[in-house]
């Protein structure tokens, strides 16, 4: 097969001498109907019935700090995270919005997101075909999911997808070549245009898409500076520059705007790599299931792919969005083997490149220039459409609601700091069994302050630590025992216990002289009232 030039990512649609051209969607739907789409599902359900889980705490209470605090915390932990901390520590100086104000950001990004995805759609296979992967992207359970999460993941997914469009952008302006448009208006760039038409031309770029080059450095070293894995989005483009033949000049200006891109996030990968142990060392490598995912995916992207192409050259969308679905989330996958970094979430800008293919796959199977054909009847184009509609609906319209219930999340600290408030008065103190579910309370200071912190040496922002820093075992043990009621925040039953002495002597203290009066099973949590035996009631 020929490659395709960057140049020249249209869709490659015959004209139909003939036949009734049918009407196509104003240009603007494909990035204003994703958008509005993105918008509705991020608001439905925002508060997830009051709940807010531990990564949303950490969000929060890191966010309500002063800046010199927030300052000294980024350099011993979560610098990864800093770029969003300070964007979040702003948007609650102006407004204490509670969970909307928490969430919002993220809604909002999916939206801008969405929109990429229609704007990437539309150059790369029309204006239907943009709508409707814009609208894919937007109704992604995946998606759906981390629209609605107190974290940078969905912005991270923004610039990404906006980089896609600046690099399609920067190789049109750099390219010159000769393209069939398959849209009513005018060739983009190098004479390559977008929509439903028959039009053709030739054409040389008009400039060296300095612009665009431009954006793409400054979108993909924002990406960077919200997570650093936003850069194995690197590895997808060159996968996309190599699949289209792309000229030299083109490949040389794409290079130079990444170098220039990681350049500036250098100060950050060298922070954070001091902080890398600390920061991943909770991941474990990916699991069977994991893998699983990543095939279906992969081999979903695959058919699609195959779907699109045509028999002298591969479909442009194929060729951008497919690296985008498998080389980011592969790449790290593997990588993981050896070092886990693995999770889902940071690399969840590779849902673009499904909603991608699959938007381009509907399209087509809409106009009739796919191979719809059973036999050597063709499938009525229109039926196939709502069938498929259909059964999407009833499959992700289920997933739609999990990821709106608390269940969706590992625990829920608004529960757990209700049980707190309502046993906080009778006892003499409270433990954290581990020491991190101290996070539990840390975002609710008015519930945190009721209690006595028995193992508490130093306060989070004092030693410049998400969760503060304990005593030593044995002064934890005299705490404890000066105590005749004690509350411990857990996990569940089943969850792996920490080795470390201070864990230990809690655990062996609270087991040894005292009874357990009073249990809150919660999402992901235990609320434990201890007392010395013989004094459970009260």
């Amino acid at each position: 097969m020929t490659g395709t030039r960057p140049a020249d990512l249209a869709e490659r649609v015959p004209a139909r001498t003939g036949q009734h051209t049918p009407r196509r969607p104003p240009a603007w739907t494909a990035t204003a109907v994703p958008a509005v789409a993105a918008l509705a599902l991020g608001l439905w359900g925002l508060g997830r019935h009051h709940s807010m889980w531990r990564d949303e705490s950490v969000t929060w209470q890191v966010a309500h700090r002063p800046l010199p605090d927030l300052w000294g915390l980024l350099g011993q932990v979560d610098a990864v995270h800093g770029l969003y901390y300070l964007l979040m520590h702003g948007l609650f100086a102006v407004w204490e919005g509670g969970l909307t104000a928490l969430r919002l950001p993220s809604v909002l990004a999916t939206a801008v997101a969405a929109a990429g995805v229609g704007a990437v759609g539309r150059r790369l296979a029309g204006t239907r075909a943009g709508l409707l992967s814009g609208v894919t992207f937007a109704a992604l359970p995946m998606v759906q999911q981390y629209a609605q999460e107190g974290r940078a993941y969905a912005l991270v997914c923004a610039a990404v997808v906006w980089a896609t469009y600046a690099l399609l952008r920067g190789a049109a302006g750099a390219g010159t070549g000769t393209g069939a448009g398959t849209g009513a208006g005018a060739g983009t760039g190098a004479g390559a245009g977008t929509g439903a038409g028959a039009r053709t031309g030739t054409g040389t770029g008009a400039g060296t898409g300095t612009g665009a080059w431009t954006a793409y450095a400054f979108l993909l070293a924002l990406a960077c500076w919200l997570n650093e894995f936003a850069a194995l989005v690197l590895v997808a483009h060159a996968l996309t520059l190599w699949r289209s033949a792309a000229p030299r000049p083109v490949v040389r200006r794409w290079a130079t705007a990444a170098a220039a891109a990681l350049t500036t996030v250098v100060p950050l990968a060298v922070v954070s790599a001091r902080q890398a142990e600390r920061q991943l060392g909770w991941l474990g490598r990916p699991s069977v299931s994991a893998w699983l995912m990543f095939a279906a995916l992969t081999i979903a992207g695959l058919l699609l792919s195959r779907y699109l192409c045509h028999r002298t050259a591969p479909a442009p969308t194929a060729a951008v969005a497919l690296p985008l679905l498998v080389a980011p989330t592969g790449l790290l996958m593997t990588v993981s083997l050896i070092k886990p970094w693995y999770v889902d979430r940071y690399v969840l800008y590779g849902m673009a490149g499904l909603a991608l293919l699959a938007g381009a796959a509907l399209d087509r199977l809409l106009a009739g220039t796919g191979p719809c054909v059973l036999g050597t009847r063709r499938l009525p184009r229109r039926g196939v459409v709502w069938t498929l509609t259909l059964a999407a609906f009833a499959v992700l319209l289920p997933w739609s609601l999990q990821v709106r219930s608390v269940d969706s999340r590992k625990d829920d600290v608004i529960a757990v700091q209700k049980a707190v408030r309502a046993e906080a008065g009778a006892a003499d103190g409270v433990l954290f069994l581990p020491a991190r579910r101290r996070e539990w309370l840390l975002s609710s200071p008015g519930t945190y302050d009721r209690v006595r912190d028995l193992a508490l040496d130093r306060s989070p922002a004092a030693s410049r630590t998400l969760e503060g820093t304990e005593l030593p075992a044995a002064v934890i043990r005299r705490r404890i025992l000066a105590a005749d009621r004690v509350l411990a925040l857990t996990d569940p039953l089943g969850q792996p216990l920490d080795p470390y002495p201070q864990e230990a002597v809690k655990r062996d203290t609270l087991r040894d002289h005292f009874e357990a009066c009073r249990t809150y099973t919660l999402h992901g949590a235990r609320v434990v009232v201890y007392a010395r035996p013989g004094h459970c009631t009260g």
